[in-house]
């Protein structure tokens, strides 16, 4: 369980790919400074991974077929940078939203639009996940819990402060970046409960 508040921006030093799957070795401090070890949780661009090396310099995750095909590590290069999350503890404060790690689907920046002191980001989604995803609403980009501050057809908008545009991979992204989406889990049960009890 995650919150979407990221704690470190990490930096991938080597991916390993054989056809879907990879191994990915990322260089950050967090580890050292959290006192990770190995079969830990820890999200990677919201991406629920699990360690399997400890390393001087950061960490080891291994990724499998399915993830690649839904999120967009699949387009991951070496040298580029992560957003990185650890699980939270019962004893942390809960900022953010409850985030599971599990990326539903994927989304494509369309339009950049500054206004005054924030950044306006508009992502173009698949119609299959638009449901989920509401005015005011909770959702999870490439790990990172935020507000939603407009809905269309096919598309939603974020609102991003220069805080979260310094500290995350999200002042990274351009027209056309593909990110992560995770919707509201709580949003997805009561939506998929309502629809179960009218089958």
């Amino acid at each position: 369980m995650f919150t979407g508040i990221i704690k470190k921006v990490g930096r991938v030093k080597t991916i390993d790919r054989t056809k879907d799957a990879s191994k990915l070795s990322i260089i950050t401090d967090l580890t050292k400074e959290i006192n990770s070890k190995v079969g830990d949780s820890i999200a990677v661009n919201g991406i629920c991974l699990t360690i399997t090396k400890i390393m001087p310099t950061g960490f080891e995750v291994d990724v499998m077929p399915e993830t690649t095909r839904r999120t967009n590590l699949g387009l991951i290069q070496a040298e580029g940078e992560v957003n990185l999350e650890p699980a939270i503890l019962p004893t942390d404060r809960m900022d953010g939203h409850f985030v599971l790690g599990h990326v539903d689907t994927t989304a494509r920046v369309s339009k950049v639009v500054n206004d005054q002191n924030s950044v306006v980001l508009t992502f173009e989604t698949k119609p299959k996940w638009r449901r989920y995803i509401v005015e005011k609403g909770s959702v999870a980009i490439d790990g990172v819990s935020l507000t939603v501050s407009g809905v269309e057809k096919n598309h939603f908008s974020v609102s991003l402060i220069p805080f979260t545009m310094q500290e995350t991979v999200l002042g990274n992204l351009d027209i056309g970046s593909v990110v992560n989406i995770e919707t509201d889990i709580l949003g997805k049960y009561v939506l998929d409960g309502e629809r179960a009890e009218n089958d």
